[in-house]
């Protein structure tokens, strides 16, 4: 499978290569959109915060054809950061709006007791509709981040964490799909989960 990973100079991008390529994908970078003209799959990575990765994409000139490709239902994969931009906007960036996928805002953690950010692995609750995309016992994947989505539409809700409160952690419908986590630091049991995603989002 063929797979272009957005690279819009924000994090190092080296480690989600290497467990796109364990998982069975010949991947490239791009940097413009032109590189996105023989896309088959994209994959949108992503660490820091909110606005910068937004000003990061529309730099680059990315940020247009990505609401393009996402508005045609094309095979996309958002991860951590890249995830989040999914939403209508995020609490990090005021004013500044995401891709509009899934309705609603990304938001801080809050909790007297809570440690920002969540950092380790967490167990997540797959949903029924997403067995196709767990292997049976996976349930613990690896969290770094300080902002979550506050809901998922229920046709879309693949799986919750569990940290103050149960909140969205991946989505999928159709073409699209994202998750909260890092399966490119969740070891075998991430490189499972990206196999099992590419194949049905390249497939459906």
């Amino acid at each position: 499978m063929k797979v272009a990973m957005i690279d819009y100079g924000r994090g190092n991008l080296r480690s989600v290569e290497r467990a796109l390529e364990k998982a069975g994908a010949v991947v490239s970078r791009v940097e413009d959109a032109a590189g996105l003209i023989q896309a088959e799959t994209v994959v949108l990575p992503g660490v820091g915060s909110f606005g910068d990765a937004v000003e990061g994409l529309k730099q680059r000139k990315l940020w247009d054809p990505l609401k393009e490709w996402l508005k045609a239902d094309r095979p996309f994969l958002g991860i951590c950061l890249g995830f989040q931009l999914l939403w209508e906007e995020g609490e990090e960036a005021k004013g500044v709006k995401g891709l509009g996928v899934l309705p609603g805002r990304v938001t801080k953690f809050s909790g007297k007791d809570l440690k920002i950010p969540l950092i380790g692995w967490s167990e997540v609750r797959p949903k029924d509709s997403a067995k196709s995309i767990f292997e049976e016992g996976d349930r613990y994947f690896y969290h770094v981040h300080s902002y979550r989505p506050d809901s998922a539409p229920a046709d879309w809700l693949v799986c919750e964490t569990e940290y103050g409160g149960w909140f969205p952690s991946g989505v999928r419908k159709g073409r699209v799909a994202g998750f909260q986590f890092h399966p490119e630091k969740s070891q075998e049991t991430g490189i499972s989960l990206l196999q099992n995603t590419l194949r049905l989002i390249q497939a459906s």
